[in-house]
């Protein structure tokens, strides 16, 4: 059965009939790590993807970030290994400007084969979230950031990455240089390409900035009034970026926390609330004045943090951009505008008050981050709780509210009935089933420093 919210077959018959020098289709779903798995198909096979869907094994939505199949998911031998249905998402069929010959992509969202959701594709959780605040008359208006590396193909000669050099002039960054344009003048050839196949794939990239490590960068996404629409953007630039990277020689890194001592790399995300004539509910009521709506929302995420803390931070290496004194939130605390919070009230226009939630890692999944955010939000609005006073300074951690590490959150995630219910119950499972197997992965991993420094030691 043909679910409701799944795109007409015309959109691909028009996008073929204007484009045929299109050979393939990349399909793709984003599993809950956050890693795009599909197919490529021929040209003649879009169509009836369509109309009849596209049958894809559910285990693809129970992998460990290195493919392997965890069957404590439910979704591999338990389950038979079965097929759901893979539907297209309206308005997403989009060129893939980087391919020779010419392909296009369009992603999927699973679903059972009667037509409703499976509920372990975190799509459906942001999609659940955003219609239950709909439900209340809210309606979400949302925007990613995001921060990454740009690296050499090959390491250095110790082995390790090191910044890829700018194309311009060939020269390695070696500093710091935030908000260097001169930086940003010598990537430009890169750059620019980046930019013209995001106007061809209608991806609403804004602001190109340099940011506080050598080979750093951030580019940021317009606003949407669709929560979907939002995380979709936010896969979509991080598809390119990587497709782009790897043609020019580079590789485009979203681990949070790639080099020790250097800035780490986030995924803040900007939301308000918008009423169903699309007026701004966090907008300032009278001057130097939060909306009641606002401060609740800011409430419900801080409580609501130290339980959602796995989805802003799920992989050992995320728990290392967490440094004392760095740009990364340790604390859970706000504030008005003030970046060493976990939600900053930016400054700005009253009429375009809004939050920024400032945990999140590049190496979380959006539609999650999306997900456990609204949910926040909305046990928030539900409770009416107050955030307390600001943060007027630099917010150090002073309590052991938040998990300390992986593990501790892994646990704490696990107990969490707020997390169950903005995931849902069987998202919910397969996350921690996957979280859990890859604990062990790495726990098991003998490190370079441990041989380094203890191998003779006893």
């Amino acid at each position: 059965m043909k679910p409701a919210t799944a795109a007409a077959v015309e959109e691909a018959e028009a996008f073929l009939a204007a484009h045929p020098e299109i050979v393939a289709v990349d399909i793709f779903l984003v599993d809950p790590n956050g890693i795009l798995r599909g197919k490529t198909v021929r040209r003649h096979e879009l169509a009836a993807i369509y109309r009849s869907g596209r049958h894809l094994p559910g285990s693809i939505l129970g992998l460990d970030i290195t493919g392997a199949d965890v069957e404590e998911t439910g979704l591999v031998w338990s389950d038979g290994d079965a097929d759901r249905r893979g539907w297209p998402v309206p308005g997403s069929l989009k060129l893939a400007p980087w391919t020779t010959p010419p392909r296009a992509q369009v992603p999927l969202t699973l679903h059972e084969l009667d037509g409703a959701p499976m509920a372990a594709d975190p799509r459906h959780a942001l999609a659940r979230q955003a219609d239950l605040l709909k439900a209340d008359r809210f309606h979400p208006v949302m925007a990613f950031e995001l921060e990454f590396y740009l690296l050499d193909r090959e390491p250095g000669p110790d082995g390790r990455p090191r910044p890829a050099r700018l194309p311009l002039t060939g020269e390695r960054p070696e500093m710091i240089q935030v908000y260097g344009v001169e930086t940003l003048d010598r990537l430009a050839p890169f750059t620019e390409e980046v930019y013209r196949a995001a106007a061809l794939q209608g991806l609403p990239l804004e602001t190109l900035i340099s940011e506080y490590a050598p080979g750093q960068y951030e580019l940021t996404l317009h606003h949407r009034g669709d929560a979907l629409a939002a995380a979709d953007d936010l896969v979509g630039l991080k598809r390119l970026l990587k497709a782009m990277a790897a043609r020019a020689g580079m590789v485009a890194c979203f681990m949070a926390k790639p080099f020790p001592g250097r800035a780490g790399s986030g995924m803040h995300l900007h939301a308000s609330l918008a009423d169903s004539a699309g007026t701004n509910r966090f907008a300032d009521p009278a001057p130097d004045t939060l909306s009641p709506e606002l401060t609740a929302s800011i409430a419900g995420l801080l409580a609501t943090l130290p339980e959602a803390m796995l989805i802003f931070a799920p992989h050992l290496n995320s728990w290392r951009r967490f440094a004392v004194g760095s740009y990364a939130p340790t604390a859970p605390t706000w504030g008005l505008n003030n970046r060493s919070v976990a939600v900053r009230v930016p400054a700005g226009a009253p009429e375009g008050r809004h939050l920024e939630q400032r945990m999140a890692g590049v190496d979380a999944n959006p539609y999650l981050v999306g997900a456990v955010t609204l949910a926040g939000i909305r046990q928030g609005l539900v409770s009416r709780a107050d955030p307390g006073p600001a943060a007027a300074r630099y917010a150090a951690p002073e309590t052991d509210i938040l998990p300390p590490d992986w593990r501790d959150a892994i646990v704490t995630a696990g107990r969490s009935a707020f997390l169950k219910d903005a995931l849902g119950a069987q998202l919910h499972h397969v996350f921690l089933a996957l979280k859990r197997s890859e604990y062990r992965l790495f726990a098991a991993e003998v490190t370079e420093m441990e041989y380094r420094r203890t191998l003779e030691s006893f």
